[in-house]
């Protein structure tokens, strides 16, 4: 009877696990196994959001989006499912890391209740912490600074080399901040808030030059409608814990910081109303989001 179920297992490890025979990586290209929970899909997107394990000699564990290039997995790959892989890192790639070799080692449980909620994350409807930030020109910065206004706050750091990481998300701020300063309804009425978790870096001096860089390198560029703040570590810790922000210092390159990506939109009263995870969202999204946040009733 062992015998019978390990023959059985092996069949299913065999079918549920396939070589990506169509590899594009460069011969440069890096591989680390990986393994780790399904979060999520998106099959159009052909990306999976993947709670894995720490990634020997290359990052912590977290739970982060990775693009999926084969075609196959995506009848097998279900929330819930276990998998291990190969994280592909190809700096000359299109997607600069992405997942090959998937091997899915459980599946999911259909009848496996939703994960109770981690109080540590923010959650709709929850008032932001008050936090002591500076600013890119000096000033002091606080939540409550932002009270009677719809808030936008995203997390970076200005030596990120990632496109689709904290550049992404200062693109897409920058342009929103050109949108609203250019909207006589908003302008007054919606701020953007970056915050930096390098402090050992990011000095107030450096964000400004980072932010100029992004909003056309004007040197008398006027941070009205987005600002870029840092603050002390075990601050920036807190504001990022209770968004749900994870990041650690790469022990094998100690300028890189291996990150999620969270975007947050709080309301006039200081309560969130709506959690923007990973990097899906655009300019758009974001500008509908602060619009439905002033218009949200205030408790």
């Amino acid at each position: 009877m062992q015998k019978l179920a390990l023959f059985i297992f092996c069949i299913f490890l065999f079918s549920a696990c396939k070589t990506d025979t169509n590899s594009n990586a460069s011969a440069t290209a890096k591989r680390y196994p990986i393994k780790g929970k399904v979060v999520s899909v998106d099959r159009a997107a052909k990306k999976a959001t993947i709670d894995h394990e720490k990634i020997e000699g290359y990052m912590e564990a977290m739970t982060m989006d990775f693009p999926i290039h084969a075609d196959w997995v995506w009848d097998d790959l279900k929330p819930g499912a276990e998998i291990r892989a190969e994280m592909v890192v190809d700096n000359t790639a299109k997607d600069p890391y992405y997942l090959e070799n998937i091997g899915i080692v459980a599946a999911a449980d259909p009848n496996q209740p939703a994960p109770p909620v981690n109080e540590n994350f923010a959650q709709i409807g929850q008032s932001v912490p008050d936090f002591a930030l500076t600013n890119q020109d000096g000033k002091r910065v606080a939540i409550n600074d932002f009270k009677g206004k719809a808030l936008a706050i995203t997390f970076i750091y200005a030596r990120c080399p990632l496109p689709d990481y904290c550049i992404r998300m200062s693109t897409a701020f920058s342009d929103t901040a050109k949108l609203i300063a250019a909207n006589e309804e908003l302008k007054d009425k919606v701020r953007l808030l970056s915050i930096s978790f390098d402090p050992a870096n990011d000095t107030p001096e450096k964000l400004r030059s980072y932010g100029i860089g992004y909003m056309g390198n004007d040197p008398k560029t006027k941070f009205d409608v987005w600002q870029l703040a840092v603050g002390k570590d075990a601050e920036v810790k807190k504001i990022a814990d209770f968004f749900g922000l994870r990041y650690e210092v790469d022990q094998n390159d100690k300028t890189q910081i291996n990150h999620s990506l969270r975007t947050a939109v709080i309301g006039p009263d200081g309560k969130v109303t709506k959690i923007l995870p990973g990097n899906e969202w655009t300019v758009a999204d974001l500008k509908n989001e602060l619009e439905l946040a002033l218009k949200a009733p205030r408790q």
